[in-house]
């Protein structure tokens, strides 16, 4: 099998931690800024063969409701690779118990893969399916992050995947000890809130005294912003 994809955290953070530029305060000539310019440009310069967003995310993006087939023959377990599932980059999102649903076989242009539990209906396999859209099943009722990595570098050549999730996701895959290299842009803004009430850049649970990270570049860029790069290595 071949070795799992070269695993990239792309994030935008305040200074304090926080994902939600709605949030975050004011930029000096009064604005507030979303960053996504720079976001999206760092990401091109990331060159991911494919990318990864949690299931809220993806579900905003892909604006489906559920429409499974009438009928249907049993579908393939535990993978199916779609028309079109080997052009790049992937879209990627985990979604344990089967709740997304697709116009198409992608999103923003993308050919989509899925990662599912194994609990998911087989109606609901027939309707990714019938969507044009891949999926991967995992063994137990649990996405199996390692497992997925494996099977995408084996079964779809991913070599290098872009997770951009929230904290759940990200903190998942760093506390999995799945992640390679973060690439961190901090904007010139604080957001103020408490644990309860915004959103962190990353899940705790699992990740204190786990790893280590070895700076290895800072680069000023539009705004007063810095990116950062560093690499992530066993604790």
């Amino acid at each position: 099998m071949a070795p799992r994809p070269h695993v990239v955290c792309h994030i935008t953070s305040s200074i304090d931690g926080r994902l939600h530029p709605s949030r975050y305060t004011a930029s000096p000539d009064g604005t507030v800024k979303d960053w996504s310019g720079a976001y999206e440009a760092i990401h091109e310069r990331l060159e991911g063969d494919a990318w990864l967003v949690g299931r809220t995310t993806m579900a905003e993006m892909a604006k489906g409701e559920a429409h499974p087939p009438a009928r249907f023959d049993p579908p393939a377990r535990p993978m199916h690779r779609a028309p079109g599932g080997d052009r790049r980059p992937l879209a990627i999102a985990p979604d344990t118990h089967g709740r997304l649903h697709f116009r198409g076989p992608e999103v923003g242009g993308d050919p989509v893969l899925v990662l599912l539990g194994s609990s998911v209906s087989d109606a609901h396999l027939a309707e990714l399916a019938a969507d044009g859209v891949s999926y991967l099943v995992s063994d137990g009722p649990e996405v199996d992050l390692g497992r997925a990595l494996a099977v995408l570098a084996d079964e779809f050549g991913v070599r290098r995947l872009l997770v951009e999730g929230g904290a759940a996701i990200n903190g998942s895959f760093l506390a999995a000890g799945l992640v390679d290299e973060l690439s961190v842009i901090v904007a010139p803004a604080l957001d103020g809130g408490t644990e309860t009430d915004s959103i962190v850049a990353f899940g705790r649970d699992g990740l204190r005294g786990r790893l280590q990270l070895s700076l290895q570049s800072a680069e000023a860029i539009e705004g007063g912003a810095l990116h950062l790069r560093y690499r992530v290595l066993p604790g």
